[in-house]
C-alpha cells in the first residue's frame, strides 16, 4: 500500500509538471463575443501565421503553453486584427471592452500600450481635420486661409508621429519592441519604400534588429521597389 501511494504521488508530481500554465488570462464585457475565436499570430514566412487559439466562454479565455523566449504577436478576433502584444514569461491580464483593450502584467507591454496611446492622440486629431474643414467653410472662412492653416497643422501632427515613432523604434531596437513597432508602422504603407526616415532607423539598427525575418522582408522588398522607380 505504502509502494503504491509512493507511486501515486510520484504520478501526480510529474503529470502537475507537465501541464501547461497559462500566459494570458482574459476577459471581456462584449456580449457579442460569447463563443467566437481568438488567435495570437506571428510573421512567418512572409505572413502573419497562427500559433495559438482559444474561444471565449462565458466572457473569460486563455491562453496557455510553454514560453521559452519572447516574442512579439498580435492577438486577433476571427480575422481582425485587436492589438499587438508581447508574450514572455510573464502571465499576461488581456481585457476587452466596447471602449478599450488592456494589457496587464509586463513592463514591454506597458510601454507598448503608452506608446500606442501617445500615437492614437496624433492619429485622432489627424482624422478630425476633415470635419473641421466642413465647420471652417459652414462659418464662412476663405477657403485659401482653411488650406494653409489645416495643411501647416497636417504637416505638424504628421512630424510628430512620426519623429515620436522613429524614436520608439530607435529607444527599442534591443528588444521586439523594436522591430515590432517598425512592422505594424511599415505594413501601413502602400508599398515597402525606404523613406530618410527608415533609412536613419536602418543605418543605426544592431544585427539583432536586422536578422527580424520581417525586416529582412521589408528591406529586400524596399530595395526592389526603389530600384523600379529609379529606372
Amino acid at each position: 500500500m505504502k509502494k503504491f501511494f509512493g507511486f501515486f504521488l510520484l504520478a501526480s508530481l510529474f503529470l502537475a509538471s507537465c501541464q501547461k500554465r497559462p500566459y494570458i488570462q482574459g476577459t471581456t464585457s462584449i456580449s457579442d463575443l460569447e463563443g467566437r475565436m481568438l488567435y495570437l499570430k506571428i510573421y512567418a514566412d512572409g505572413d502573419l501565421r497562427d500559433i495559438d487559439s482559444t474561444r471565449i466562454v462565458h466572457g473569460k479565455f486563455q491562453f496557455t503553453g510553454d514560453v521559452d523566449s519572447t516574442v512579439m504577436a498580435n492577438l486577433f478576433l476571427e480575422d481582425m486584427s485587436l492589438m499587438p502584444i508581447v508574450i514572455d514569461e510573464n502571465v499576461l491580464q488581456v481585457s476587452l471592452s466596447e471602449n478599450e483593450r488592456q494589457i496587464k502584467g509586463s513592463a514591454l507591454n506597458d510601454s507598448l500600450l503608452a506608446f500606442a496611446e501617445r500615437k492614437s492622440v496624433l492619429d485622432e486629431k489627424l482624422e478630425e481635420i476633415p470635419h473641421r474643414e466642413s465647420q471652417m467653410i459652414m462659418d464662412g472662412y476663405d477657403h485659401a486661409e482653411i488650406v494653409s492653416m489645416l495643411n501647416a497643422e497636417i504637416d505638424d501632427l504628421t512630424r510628430q508621429r512620426s519623429e515620436m515613432v522613429s524614436r520608439f523604434i530607435k529607444d527599442n531596437m534591443d528588444n521586439v519592441l523594436g522591430p515590432g513597432v517598425f512592422m505594424i508602422v511599415t505594413s501601413s504603407l502602400p508599398f515597402p519604400v525606404l523613406t530618410p526616415e527608415i533609412e536613419e532607423i536602418l543605418a543605426l539598427a544592431p544585427p539583432s534588429f536586422l536578422v527580424n525575418a520581417y525586416v529582412q522582408d521589408y528591406i529586400k522588398l524596399a530595395k526592389e521597389n526603389m530600384e523600379k522607380m529609379n529606372e
